[in-house]
């Protein structure tokens, strides 16, 4: 259990970095043009009017005692109340936060089943038609912007074939798997062309490693060399792709949310940067910002778990 002590001082290392974080999204939403107060009563709004608004909410204080503000109501496991909508921005979040979780574990157990297969295939077949086919794949994947997959998508999946609903969450849980499936497709075949290429060079190295070679000198089986031997052997730098990736991913739900009208985190720090809505924009940024740490940590974890050689 040793090797796994890091557990115990590494979220200690993470809060520095959600502070540096916090603290670079008060600044930067509020560096954006435009008045909230003015946005809410709309362009007819008296200056009166504007002025008992900004002081409703602190606006008119220094950006210090605002940040000040911000930081006590977060300790306090708050994040201030949203100026459009006008209710408690954690309570707000955390309703939009299912459909953005769907789409992320959807989009990563569909990279998953793409990408062992493909990659095993690929690298048990090297130079052959099934290794330039996932090759092929790899490098069109890495060169399809998301929101234009996405488009395509709904043209041929909902508009064309009418197999899927083209936007929207639906009301159950048949009802989401149906409308959730297109978008978590369209983020799984960006996702898993970046893992497939890095899991494929991954095998090829370790095909060509002695206890492969050993193994096949004692008799054993292909399949059980690569299944039970190379592949394990062959996660560890995957594993840290696909959490980096995840990263990404979860910042990526702002651009297929838009595009798929599914009401998530996603769509609501668009909404909220339009409106100028300050205290979702930084509570949305947190949010995403912890559940890329959480991820991360996570990666520590099954790293240490698929190679013991490993210490961090």
């Amino acid at each position: 259990m040793h090797r796994y002590r890091f557990m115990l001082w590494r979220p200690l290392q993470l809060l520095p970095v959600l502070f540096g974080i916090s603290v670079l999204t008060f600044i930067m939403v509020r560096a954006i043009p435009g008045d909230p107060a003015r946005i809410l009563l709309g362009v007819h709004s008296t200056p009166a009017a504007i002025a008992r608004v900004r002081a409703q909410y602190g606006l008119n204080e220094p950006l210090w005692l605002q940040y000040f503000y911000f930081l006590r109501n977060l300790l306090h496991g708050e994040m201030g109340k949203s100026i459009i909508y006008r209710v408690d921005t954690l309570k707000l979040i955390m309703s939009r936060l299912e459909p953005t979780l769907y789409l992320v574990l959807g989009s990563v157990l569909l990279s998953i089943l793409f990408t062992i297969p493909l990659a095993a295939s690929a690298a048990r077949h090297r130079g052959k038609l099934a290794d330039q086919a996932v090759r092929l794949f790899s490098t069109i994947g890495l060169g399809l912007p998301s929101f234009w997959l996405a488009i395509m998508m709904i043209l041929l999946f909902s508009l064309s074939l009418g197999w899927f609903p083209v936007s929207g969450y639906g009301s159950d849980w048949g009802e989401r798997l149906h409308h959730m499936f297109l978008p978590c497709l369209t983020v799984a075949l960006a996702l898993s062309a970046v893992l497939t290429r890095n899991l494929r060079a991954s095998l090829l190295m370790e095909l060509q490693n002695d206890y492969v070679t050993a193994a096949r000198a004692r008799g054993q089986s292909e399949n059980r060399i690569f299944w039970r031997h190379v592949i394990p052997n062959s996660l560890v730098p995957t594993v840290n792709l696909l959490a980096v990736n995840i990263g990404w991913l979860i910042g990526g739900t702002v651009v297929i949310e838009s595009v798929f009208a599914i009401p998530g985190m996603g769509q609501l720090l668009v909404k909220a940067i339009i409106s100028r809505d300050y205290m979702v924009v930084q509570g949305v940024v947190l949010v995403f910002s912890l559940a890329t740490v959480v991820v991360n940590l996570l990666a520590d974890v099954l790293t240490v778990a698929l190679d013991p050689r490993v210490k961090l």
